[in-house]
């Protein structure tokens, strides 16, 4: 069972077309899941029905298989278990320091002040900032509001942890570190859901993928969702590098039919190095 579920959700904005309609879509625990869509298929939209931030107009979320009231106790229940971090961290940072802004999420539950402090020492361990702690949130670089800003959610120990576009505005080493990041939150057993227009990230990274198409969403394998070109073309978005070549070695006989792609340069190096 997903631990939390759309079914036969739809969603328009006021005065507007329908974004989505009858979309069925569950996060099953424990994978990496990328949702993939060219920019305006809805994807900020998805996630916001998934984090409770946005009530479908048709169908219904569901946690753990049960129903979610959009009423205060509802959403309290919902935001226990799936946190979602949007990709402007600025939307999200308000505090004077990071380690009141970490903080803010576990004291709204009432928690003793002993269970706040060592949440938000939990969070800020995962996220490779401790050093941050006492920083005015005002004088950090925007890969560090990012991780800040995720840390946040982190604090309220999310079984489903939610992300828009967590790479966008960073430079190589700032994803690298993310992604680093990211990898602890699975080690610590979250499960960590991305949205991007990223294919290469997004094979790199992913267990499995969501596409957006026009008329719903495709799931399944990563590796399997990004080698259909049919499926890619209708979604706006275009083959994986790693693909690609995959691709283009099996043309020559050169990887074998069911053998594993490389999906990173560093995997292709050492794929080319053992085939000498």
């Amino acid at each position: 069972m997903p631990v939390v579920e759309l079914v036969a959700a739809g969603y328009a904005y006021e005065d507007g077309p329908a974004v989505l309609a009858d979309v069925g879509f569950g996060i099953p625990a424990g994978r990496a899941l990328v949702l993939l869509g060219r920019n305006g298929a809805g994807k900020t939209t998805l996630l916001r029905l998934l984090s409770g931030g946005l009530r479908p107009g048709s169908g219904e979320l569901r946690l753990d298989g049960e129903r979610v009231r959009h009423d205060r106790a509802g959403l309290t229940r919902l935001r226990t278990s799936v946190q979602l971090v949007t990709q402007d961290p600025d939307d999200q940072l308000f505090a004077a320091s990071v380690e009141q802004d970490v903080s803010f999420g576990p004291m709204n539950l009432g928690l003793p002040e002993e269970e706040v402090r060592a949440r938000v020492a939990e969070a800020l361990a995962a996220l490779d900032i401790e050093v941050l702690r006492d920083r005015p949130t005002h004088l950090l670089s925007f890969g560090q509001r990012k991780r800040a800003a995720i840390a946040g959610a982190v604090a309220m120990r999310p079984r489903v942890l939610i992300l828009d576009e967590p790479t966008a505005g960073l430079d190589p080493h700032g994803q690298e570190r993310l992604l680093t990041a990211l990898g602890r939150l699975r080690e610590l057993g979250t499960t960590v859901v991305m949205a991007t227009h990223d294919v290469d990230l997004a094979l790199r990274w992913a267990d499995d993928a969501a596409v957006l198409v026009p008329g719903g969403v495709r799931t399944g394998p990563v590796a399997e969702l990004l080698a259909d070109g049919e499926l890619l073309a209708a979604a706006g978005l275009r083959l994986p590098w790693a693909t690609a070549v995959a691709g283009l070695l099996r043309e020559r006989g050169l990887l074998a039919p069911d053998a594993p792609a490389p999906r990173t340069p560093e995997a292709l190096e050492a794929w080319a190095a053992a085939a000498r």
